[in-house]
């Protein structure tokens, strides 16, 4: 994939800047040798005391830590900002005061430096981020995209020709992840307490619905799932063996869910490469049940490491890199976009 875009030319080293909702990344991806560094700031810390993310206080602490960042991150690379080629952000979708700090950030260091700067659909970052990895999947595929935001199944013909499958009606997989811990007291963020929990709990002591599965379509709903837990959980003995039964029974539930959901849109489209991208992307249960998926119906799926499954700068230092080498780039005007359908976006 490196190859590919120096072939096409773009212009150097990319640093990639991601500020959509609480965590800030910075990375630096150079076309010829790959990724060369990035960091990440997280705000979890910050937010845990209100149960969830404050739009205000996420883009006053991307203010603070976007520069040392962007320091920090040219140094692990060996770079100066003279060396750079061009700049990339997130410009959306994501909270409106977190994007314009990214934005008006990189989009004035590109002028100052007399690069161009890219503005990077923040979805599009998750379903590229297993391009870096060695061994990449390459167009046609499918991808799921899951994240506390996001449920949806993409059909990629191409880098930038995307056609949305399925998306969430309600609440994302992610969200409800969250949602359901909150409802057992889980620490913030519950998603992730959540699935190790579900480690320690008892197989069949519980069973949840597999929402939208009885009927054919490949949309998402999990608010009714999460209606189930807490009916369940609030006629139980709320015991802690029984709230790790119930986590578990839950998780079963959203990934077999998804993979059934993956396997249709396999099927529909014909493809043979599935891509799982997003903070849910590094749940281990579903990572085994759709590697036994493919083994058994011929399909091979691509994660990125788990790092990358959250957000992060290097996905977006590489869809920049790729936008930029194909000749696309952003006016001097500073512009997000909070909402931004994935189908909109030119091809590469």
């Amino acid at each position: 994939m490196t190859e590919d875009i120096a072939k096409a030319g773009t212009v150097g080293p990319v640093l990639g800047v991601e500020t959509s909702c609480d965590e800030t990344g910075v990375a630096v991806f150079d076309p010829a040798r790959g990724l060369l560094a990035h960091t990440l700031y997280s705000q979890i810390r910050m937010h845990a005391d209100y149960g969830g993310v404050v739009p205000e206080l996420a883009s006053r602490d991307h203010v603070r830590k976007l520069l040392p960042l962007v320091r920090e991150t040219l140094a692990q690379a060996g770079l100066g900002v003279g060396d750079l080629g061009g700049v990339a952000y997130t410009a959306g979708p994501g909270l409106v005061g977190a994007l314009l700090v990214g934005a008006t950030a990189a989009r004035s260091l590109a002028w100052a430096l007399g690069v161009p700067a890219v503005g990077v659909h923040h979805m599009e970052g998750h379903l590229l981020a297993p391009l870096l990895e060695a061994d990449p999947p390459q167009p046609p595929f499918v991808a799921l995209l899951v994240s506390g935001g996001h449920s949806m199944l993409i059909e990629v013909a191409a880098i930038g020709r995307y056609r949305l499958l399925g998306d969430t009606l309600d609440d994302a997989a992610g969200e409800a992840f969250d949602k359901t811990a909150k409802l057992m007291d889980l620490p913030y963020p519950g998603g992730p307490a959540l699935a190790a929990l579900a480690g320690q709990g008892r197989e069949g002591a519980f069973r949840f619905s597999r929402p939208m599965t009885d009927r054919p379509g490949l949309d998402f709903s999990f608010s009714g799932l999460k209606t189930q837990v807490l009916l369940a959980w609030q006629s139980s003995d709320r015991s802690e063996q029984t709230k790790a039964d119930v986590a578990r029974a839950f998780e079963e539930a959203i990934v077999e869910t998804l993979t059934i959901k993956c396997r249709r849109a396999l099927a529909a489209t014909g493809a043979k490469s599935l891509v799982v991208a997003g903070g849910v992307g590094a749940n281990r249960r579903l990572r085994a049940q759709l590697a036994e998926a493919g083994a058994r119906e011929g399909f091979r799926t691509y994660f990125p490491r788990p790092e990358f499954c959250t957000d992060n700068g290097a996905m977006i230092a590489l869809a920049g890199s790729l936008r930029l080498a194909a000749g696309q780039h952003e006016t001097t005007a500073i512009q997000v976009q909070p909402r931004w359908a994935l189908e909109s976006l030119a091809p590469v």
